[in-house]
């Protein structure tokens, strides 16, 4: 049976506009003991140095919006909470003012909860993010195959600069990457510089544009990840604006042209079969979200990265 809380103060009998908004209802704990997933929020965005901030109000949203989630998944036929034993694990301690203490916590806390065997699925904040959960997975599972969503590298060359644009380029260049498993799907938009997408490439990323994702489709988008990475250990990383703002425009960074709502959960369901060790998302930022667009599909696909893992979970213990 689906999980509840047996504290009716907490709401967990009740509908989804009333109660305390902890993902999908999940109790909020830090004792772990027999857990598999923690959901933690990372309310951080002073590392969004090119645009507009407002993701630290990301993971709040992304929680409120949970609560209208219904616990089966259909198209994976599981029910993620029935199969899973999960918590709200609440949210890092960020510091503001100093990004280098704040990715010291992320990275501490994370490494708390891969110790005790638990799946991490944090919710963001902006992309710098990324780099410290990175850390914390590498140190736990060795060098990492990585799916990246985006329609940004973010490897671009700001060496030894931590930001929401660098953190694929420091884990990278500091191993925390297999540069034999790691691929950017979505990639588009005006660059930087003529050289953006042959520097990522050069450094190990099998770049994926839009255009390319197009002209495969989604299922050939699908079978080319499965086949780069096997079954090395994955860590999945999901920018919210790999999504085009007609369908996700509470973003830091928008860029149009991107993956509709329903290719993007295309893409996300369709990395069944993986050996899925950890996942974020990213970059959801209310004060530009008109009617909650972007952090219902955010609560969406963070719902699917439970399925995922519970699909798995039931695959490999088949019911009796």
């Amino acid at each position: 049976m689906p999980q509840s809380n047996p504290n009716p103060a907490f709401g967990a009998h009740l509908m989804a506009y009333a109660g305390i908004p902890s993902f999908m209802r999940l109790p909020v704990s830090r004792e772990l003991d027999g857990v598999d997933v923690a959901i933690l929020g990372v309310p951080y965005d002073s590392g969004a140095a090119s645009w507009r901030s407002g993701t630290r109000f990301g993971p709040r949203q992304i929680r409120a919006n949970s609560l209208q989630l219904w616990g089966y998944n259909r198209l994976l036929d599981v029910d993620p909470l029935a199969v899973l034993r999960a918590v709200d694990y609440g949210d890092v301690e960020v510091e503001p003012t100093s990004i280098a203490v704040t990715s010291e916590r992320i990275t501490a806390v994370t490494a708390e909860i891969l110790a005790t065997n638990t799946h991490v699925i944090a919710l963001g904040g902006d992309h710098s993010i990324t780099y410290s959960l990175l850390k914390a997975h590498a140190a736990h599972y060795g060098p990492l195959a990585v799916v990246h969503f985006d329609s940004h590298t973010d490897t671009y060359q700001r060496v030894g600069h931590l930001e929401h644009g660098t953190p694929f380029l420091l884990a990278l260049e500091e191993g925390l990457i297999d540069k034999t498993a790691y691929v950017q799907v979505g990639i588009r938009g005006p660059m930087e510089e003529p050289t953006d997408l042959e520097d990522a490439r050069g450094l190990g990323a099998n770049v994926l544009t839009i255009e390319e994702c197009f002209e495969m489709g989604m299922t050939a988008v699908n079978q080319h990840i499965h086949h780069l990475i096997g079954q090395r250990p994955t860590y999945v990383s999901l920018d919210i604006d790999a999504v085009d703002p007609a369908f996700a425009p509470g973003t830091g960074t928008p860029e149009v042209g991107g993956l509709s709502s329903f290719q993007i959960l295309q893409l996300v369901r369709g990395l069944a079969g993986l050996k899925l060790v950890g996942f974020d998302l990213v970059e959801v930022s209310p004060p530009y979200d008109h009617a909650d667009i972007t952090s219902i599909l955010a609560a969406n696909l963070v719902f699917e990265f439970l399925s995922l893992l519970a699909s798995a979970r039931q695959k490999a213990v088949p019911h009796q």
